[in-house]
């Protein structure tokens, strides 16, 4: 889809150093080969040399007339997603990604679609409908090249369905549908916390926390408004890197300045976090936020230590004591790569069970819903192996000794921030009162405990001065 509109804005904009978009096959083939999906054997310096490394999904495409910049696109199941987002202001010399405000539109109308499209991924002739469809749907979803509504899902696929001009001049493009009946608002908070752990004095441990505000407002009229408040405990930390949805209508600047690059000072806002909104008729992402919590819900060791043919395993989990002992379910994950089936096990633990995966490759120790009353379980074996087969996994990355346990948990009605909503203060423009609910949830993402008797494969070394 092409947005003559926008490409003549990017001209205004960029002037002498404005590249225009190539034709469509012309912009397919540098798109692939920038993806290296095509002549990936051939070294090509611009976008193979080492000093060149992306840790995005943003890219330079080469073309005829000049490097396109920046072109967002990644691969998912097999289907590329990918597009040009303007950028307003001078492309020379670049603009940091974080300034780029078409990016994150660009990215959510790319997971929009994504959205849309990947659950037909196996079934051919569902797909090719689907991508049929995406036409008239972006026509709903991006009027002149200006992103309006993101979730692609929520709109209507036949033009029939469109109406030419809203019968409320007051209702905003977001609002595809209007409800009928009592006022309701769901409200969940998911927040995930990723975690790389080492027990090693001269290795740093992370934790990042990532929080997300999802709503369902089911409330009558063309445009109502929703005043919706989060709110900390005392002494908790701020919210930070906050990005809000584009149906709210006023916010704090003071909230949107506090950044996780920079120190925390006296200055933070910590809340309360009111959010005006005018809701979408489907349910919504309200906003995402960080936090720079002071200790990961779960601390952890590892030791992994190669004897002859066995290997000797211990692991030593420990529950804070700020942490709300009820899981939906909390298990760690002991793969075995580059080796053979677990040919002999001999294991002791001191809370929970000890699964062997079917492919033999894999310990699951299963923690259960709680935590004994110590908060601390620990688990201790040998392991020794059978030949290795090609059915068996393999990693790159860990090899020999360096290895590690993966955890996955689920813990309801709770967050680590401590982040909740303000049943009491939610307030709406239609006569009624809403029913309301809300609930939190803490997941799991990414949660490492590193072997801490092998080098970490990344380290976060302590700064000497």
């Amino acid at each position: 889809r092409r947005f003559p509109t926008v490409e003549l804005r990017a001209e205004t904009f960029n002037g002498p150093t404005h590249v225009p978009v190539p034709s469509d096959s012309a912009f397919l083939k540098a798109l692939l080969f920038e993806l290296k999906l095509v002549d990936d054997h051939i070294f090509v310096e611009h976008r193979d040399t080492c000093t060149r490394i992306n840790h995005s999904s943003v890219h330079s495409v080469a073309t005829d007339s000049g490097d396109l910049w920046p072109v967002l696109a990644f691969q998912k199941s097999g289907l590329i997603y990918a597009c040009l987002p303007l950028v307003e202001e001078p492309l020379e010399p670049r603009p940091p990604l974080l300034t780029v405000s078409g990016l994150s539109q660009g990215l959510a109308l790319l997971l929009g679609i994504m959205d849309y499209v990947s659950p037909s991924r196996k079934n051919e002739a569902e797909l090719s409908t689907k991508i049929g469809q995406l036409r008239n749907l972006l026509i709903q979803a991006c009027p002149l090249g200006t992103p309006l509504n993101t979730n692609i899902r929520s709109l209507n696929s036949s033009f029939e369905d469109i109406q030419e001009m809203p019968a409320d001049k007051d209702q905003p493009a977001w609002r595809s549908s209007s409800y009928r009946g009592k006022p309701q608002v769901s409200v969940c908070i998911t927040e995930k916390v990723r975690c790389m752990q080492y027990d090693q004095k001269d290795v740093v441990d992370t934790w990042q926390v990532y929080g997300a505000v999802n709503c369902k407002c089911d409330i009558e009229g063309s445009a109502p408004r929703v005043t919706l408040t989060l709110n900390l405990p005392t002494n908790a930390p701020p919210l930070q890197d906050i990005v809000i949805h584009h149906c709210v209508t006023s916010i704090d600047p003071a909230m949107l300045m506090s950044c996780s690059a920079e120190p925390l000072d006296d200055s933070v806002y910590n809340g309360p976090y009111k959010f005006p909104f005018i809701p979408p008729s489907d349910s919504f992402n309200l906003c995402y936020y960080t936090s720079q919590v002071p200790v990961p819900p779960i601390l952890g060791c590892y030791q992994l230590v190669e004897e002859g043919s066995q290997i000797k395993i211990a692991v030593n989990l420990k529950l804070h004591e700020s942490i709300r002992n009820s899981f939906e379910y909390c298990e760690a994950r002991i793969p075995f790569f580059n080796r053979g089936p677990i040919a002999q096990l001999e294991y002791k633990v001191t809370y929970g069970q000890l699964d062997l995966s079917r492919e033999k490759s894999l310990l699951v120790w299963v923690i259960g819903q709680k935590f004994p009353k110590s908060l601390e379980v620990s688990l201790t074996g040998t392991v020794s192996f059978g030949a290795a087969g090609k059915e068996h996994p393999t990693d790159y990355l860990c090899t020999g000794n360096t290895a590690y346990v993966k955890l996955y948990f689920r813990i309801p009605d709770f967050t680590l921030t401590g982040c909740y909503v303000d049943q009491h203060s939610v307030q709406i423009s239609v006569p009624g009162k809403p029913k309301m609910t809300a609930a939190r949830e803490l997941i799991s993402s990414d949660y490492y405990l590193w072997n801490s008797k092998a080098p970490a494969p990344m380290v976060y070394k302590t700064s000497l001065e």
